[in-house]
This record gives C-alpha cells, structure tokens and sequence, in this order.
C-alpha cells in the first residue's frame, strides 16, 4: 500500500464495490449462511443474520428501526430510531456504525435489520479525521491520527487497492468498509476480530473491517444497484452534535 491514500484508488461509476478483500463466497441460500454464521461464531465471532421473509412474524411500529432480536446498544437503537422516524435515510439502505461497541448494523430501506456483525476499527479514539488524510502515504500516518470519523455520509460501492470492491463511505478522507484482511500477520486481525473486548477491535487506519461473508452476504447485495447512508456513532463527541443538531443534506 505504498503511495498515498488517494493515489492507492479508484472508484467505479457503476454499482459493485470495493478496497481490500478476500474471494467472495458463493452460497446464496439461507441455509448456507446459517451454517457460515454458526462456523463464524464457533471462532468467536457473534455475527447476527437477519432471518428471511416468510420467517418474519410482526411487523414492527414504522416509526422504530427493527433490530429483529439482535442486541444493540442504546446509542446505535436511538440513531436507527431516528433514522426511520424521520426519513434520515431516503428509503435507502442504512448502516450503523457503533464505534464504542465495535459493531456494525446493516439495514434495508425501510429500516429492518438485515445483519449484524463485530467490525475492526480505527487504532485512535477520536470523531475527526486528520487534515488531507486522503492524500497522505499510509507509512505518515501517525497512530493517533488513525481515526473513524464520525457523522454521516452517503456510501456507494466502488473499488479501491487492487482493484477489489469495497464500501466508499468517505472518499475524500479514504475511508471505507470492507473485508478484513489477513495480509499483515503482525497485526492478527482475523483473531481481533474474534476477540471478545472492543478494545482489541481497534487496530485499522480507520477502515471499516467486516467478516468476508458478511460483506459478501449482507453488505455487498444491500448497496448493488443503489448508494446508501452510514451513520458513524461518535465516542467523544454526543450523539446530539453529530446527528440531531443539525438538517441532513438535501
């Protein structure tokens, strides 16, 4: 990953995305993503899957986000809350980034859970993004300043290093969400990833890091054909000045 951060990508017009990734699986039934979600969770790895359609029993009141028994904190409840209650999101498909918790929501337009996950994150505590991060080498980038800036930004697939899709949720600044990768060994990101404490979930230069059948399975489909909305949960700012004090963009 040599060179800076803007010269390291390129983003596509169309609609697949991408940064740094794995192979994509390619099981499409439910069943198999039970049975990857189960192998998932036997390392250590809590993944929520949204069950399908015809295992929906209720509908759940239109002004609240439907986290369909997935635990949540109350941050990331009171923001998708909000998100649906007042259209936040343009009946697009919506992520929730819970910083504090290391965790990350994805939902359809209508705001029904369609998977959850625990997710790596940016080394630093902090919501802002250094100054011209984008166009900086990674090698420059001091520890305290690798980042996830929180807020919220309009997202669309795209590609990234290598010409592997990932999730642009910020191009200016680099940011993005993508699969984990396993290329550093040094920094044992698929055993953070399975680590129970948030705190070992920090380690990214503030990428987004998912599981590889998450993204293929729940991110990747929610966002083909369509750009979306990722709402970042603060941790040192409130949730009020990030979200609620100010109009959404137009």
């Amino acid at each position: 990953m040599s060179g800076s951060r803007r010269r390291d990508r390129t983003r596509s017009a169309g609609a697949s995305g991408g940064r740094l990734l794995s192979n994509p699986l390619k099981s499409n039934t439910i069943g198999a993503l039970a049975r990857q979600a189960a192998a998932i969770a036997a390392a250590g790895l809590c993944v929520f899957v949204a069950a399908g359609p015809a295992a929906a029993q209720a509908t759940p009141a239109a002004s609240l986000a439907d986290f369909q028994a997935a635990p949540a904190s109350s941050d990331a409840r009171q923001v998708a809350d909000w998100v649906v209650a007042t259209g936040d999101n343009r009946s697009l498909p919506f992520v929730i980034v819970d910083k504090k918790a290391t965790e990350v929501f994805v939902f359809d337009g209508h705001g029904r859970l369609s998977g959850a996950t625990p997710a790596l994150l940016g080394l630093a505590r902090g919501d802002d993004s250094a100054p011209g991060i984008g166009d900086r080498k990674l090698s420059d980038i001091r520890p305290d300043e690798r980042t996830t800036p929180a807020g919220r930004f309009v997202a669309s697939l795209g590609y990234g290093l290598g010409q592997q899709d990932i999730l642009w949720v910020d191009y200016k600044t680099a940011l993005a969400l993508h699969r984990v990768l396993a290329a550093n060994s040094r920094e044992h990101r698929l055993q953070r990833l399975a680590a129970a404490s948030a705190r070992d979930h920090r380690i990214t230069f503030g990428c987004i890091n998912v599981p590889v059948s998450f993204y293929d399975r729940i991110v990747q489909p929610a966002f083909t054909g369509t750009s979306g909305v990722v709402y970042i949960l603060p941790e040192t700012k409130t949730i009020a000045d990030v979200f609620f004090r100010s109009a959404p963009p137009s």
